[in-house]
């Protein structure tokens, strides 16, 4: 049973289930402030990420005001000293100065922890978690997360809170990361299965209950969660299920965040590469067509990865002056914006199309 297996992979932590801290993707209404992540190049191509859901970087600074209470905010001392050290930390870690950033939350964990201030002391630890995830140190990040993730529990916090899934989602990550298959496929499922539970549990609910914005924000966590799952699941290349996923992702994001929502096009366009890389080149036009026609019209940050996209299926569809005109302005526009990765990627795709025209055209002449 894989619940049974969840429950393994946090009996190290001393507590019942996995824990969260702060979206890491923007799926969220509330987290429109970033950039939706990366969409998912044709195999391949090596995106500066560090793995399958991968962690963004540490949280506004606005957000470490959330975690304290209104009595706490109110006393000048200690917790403003807290608060001071978090924002010097986040500041630290714009600026990429990583190793201050280390040293004011170690700082400000020293002083939550002498003040016995437990929601500080949650919240410092999943900072520091996530900035070792950003550092690439998963080792510590993983039992950061479950320092947090202890304290949490502790506090009273349901396993099914959104805060909780979202911690769980990214103790899925690291070990997605690191190659622990099995904990990361029974932590994927028991997020979705605990969202789905509650999305069912939420939809009767009146308004003054639950709002429909939290609603709204339970769909949004499961499908990312589903999002991150995919990705993990092409990386293994079970592509069947990859699409399923990606289906379901693309469903919930379409119908809360709307169709033209930069979220939604990266997942047509992963869901076409998916659909690609299986030879249903017909199915994957259809979806990257529109994605590439949505990330021109919406000026989205990644046009020219679904171009190199586009330009990768049309090929496969044996439509290579199309592809060549879609490859060469993937490529000019790859080019301005300086992404090595994709730029070599695009070309070894023009160097394949090349080398599909001239044999086409060779056989051209020898039946003649």
């Amino acid at each position: 049973c894989f619940r049974s297996v969840a429950r393994v992979m946090l009996r190290t932590a001393g507590c019942r289930a996995l824990v969260s801290g702060r979206r890491f993707r923007t799926w969220s209404r509330g987290s429109e402030r970033g950039r939706p992540r990366e969409p998912i190049l044709q195999p391949g191509t090596k995106r500066n990420s560090a793995g399958p859901g991968t962690l963004s970087a540490v949280g506004l600074v606005s957000l470490a005001f959330s975690f304290f209470s209104q009595d706490q905010k109110e006393q000048p001392n200690p917790e403003d000293d807290i608060i001071l050290l978090i924002k010097k930390a986040k500041l630290s870690i714009i600026t990429g100065k990583l190793e201050d950033a280390d040293r004011f939350l170690h700082q400000a964990l020293k002083l939550a922890q002498q003040t016995r201030n437990k929601q500080a002391i949650i919240y410092t630890y999943t900072q520091m978690a996530n900035l070792a995830f950003l550092r690439g140190d998963l080792l510590n990040a993983e039992k950061l997360f479950k320092a947090a993730m202890s304290q949490m529990l502790g506090s009273g916090t349901q396993q099914d809170d959104n805060a909780v899934i979202e911690m769980s989602l990214k103790l899925c990550s690291i070990y997605a990361s690191t190659e622990q298959h099995g904990l990361a496929v029974e932590g994927y499922k028991w997020c979705i299965e605990t969202l789905e539970d509650k999305i069912q549990s939420q939809k009767d609910l009146p308004e003054e209950t639950l709002s429909a914005k939290e609603k709204d924000n339970t769909r949004l966590l499961l499908g990312m969660t589903l999002d991150s799952c995919a990705r993990y699941m092409v990386s293994r290349k079970q592509l069947d299920l990859a699409e399923s996923l990606y289906e379901k992702a693309l469903a919930i994001s379409r119908q809360v965040q709307g169709e033209t929502h930069p979220q939604t096009v990266v997942l047509m366009n992963d869901l076409a590469t998916v659909l690609d890389m299986k030879g249903h080149h017909e199915r994957a036009y259809d979806y990257v067509r529109r994605a590439s026609d949505l990330a021109r019209e919406t000026s989205h940050p990644d046009e020219y990865v679904i171009l190199n996209n586009l330009a990768r299926v049309l090929m496969h569809k044996g439509r290579y002056s199309e592809a060549k005109l879609v490859y060469e302005e993937a490529l000019k526009q790859a080019e301005s914006k300086a992404d090595q990765p994709v730029i070599e990627r695009i070309r070894e795709g023009l160097g394949e199309l090349e080398a599909k025209t001239l044999k086409v055209q060779v056989l051209g002449e020898k039946s003649h």
